[in-house]
């Protein structure tokens, strides 16, 4: 019997939408954490550098332990590290004397999701035997871009019509999405990307400059990206005086 790899698709469509819920819910609620709990700006800005940071730690250990430990177990590890660090960032501030503290670690555990799930996603469907592949790979990598719309604009009417006081909520409610995509990963069948022995090895990686060179265009890339995607809100709010709605 053939093997439907569709049930597959869709969970990897729903990992990429985790990923920008867990990119771009929190960058909305910068100037109410500022108001809300008294952080500073200087400190704010440490959420966007943690958040890319571990992303890019978690993006390295995987590549190193993925084959080991199993691509099923890892993708939905992702899913639950970023259901858990939604929900801790609705309830751990509350719970430290130093609210910075309990949004640092939340921002911690969803930015180990974000980092497994871009790590693992595509591998997975490039694993598919497809007939069209590369329309698959497409409209995956799409589904970031849609899952940001989405995010920002659920997000924005959410705090019109219930108030931004209500943001804890909505974090719990966003957490469902990766809860139910641990479901989706546990049962859908996934390919091994590669065959035994027919990975490269990290060392072997590390020996080929184009790698290096594509590193830095990681790093200059996705830090001009999370700053513009993460601070324009902000900025619109608090610099150009606009109302939450507009500068979302």
């Amino acid at each position: 019997m053939a093997v439907n790899y569709r049930k597959t698709l869709i969970s990897c469509y729903l990992g990429f939408i985790t990923q920008a819920i867990a990119a771009n819910f929190a960058p909305l609620l910068f100037l109410t954490f500022h108001n809300g709990y008294g952080i500073p700006f200087g400190k704010i800005a440490l959420i966007s550098s943690v958040f890319f940071v571990t992303q890019l730690i978690i993006d390295v250990l995987c590549a190193r332990f993925a084959d080991k430990i199993g691509y099923r177990k890892c993708v939905i590890g992702s899913q639950v590290f970023s259901a858990l660090g939604l929900i801790g960032l609705a309830f751990l501030p509350e719970l430290f004397p130093n609210p910075f503290s309990g949004i640092i670690i939340s921002t911690v555990i969803y930015a180990m999701g974000s980092g497994l799930t871009e790590v693992l996603v595509s591998p997975i469907v490039e694993a598919c035997p497809f007939e069209h592949k590369e329309t698959a790979m497409s409209l995956l990598h799409s589904f970031y871009c849609w899952g940001s719309v989405g995010v920002i604009l659920i997000s924005t009417l959410f705090f019109t019509v219930f108030g931004i006081e209500n943001w804890k909520w909505l974090s719990c409610i966003w957490a469902i999405i990766p809860l139910v995509n641990v479901y989706n990963f546990s049962v859908c069948p996934i390919a091994h990307p590669v065959e035994d022995g027919e990975g490269m090895r990290i060392r072997d990686l590390l020996r080929v400059p184009l790698f290096w060179f594509a590193i830095l265009l990681m790093v200059c890339a996705g830090a001009s990206e999370l700053s513009m995607a993460q601070w324009a809100s902000a900025f619109a709010e608090s610099a150009l005086g606009l109302t939450k709605s507009v500068g979302d």
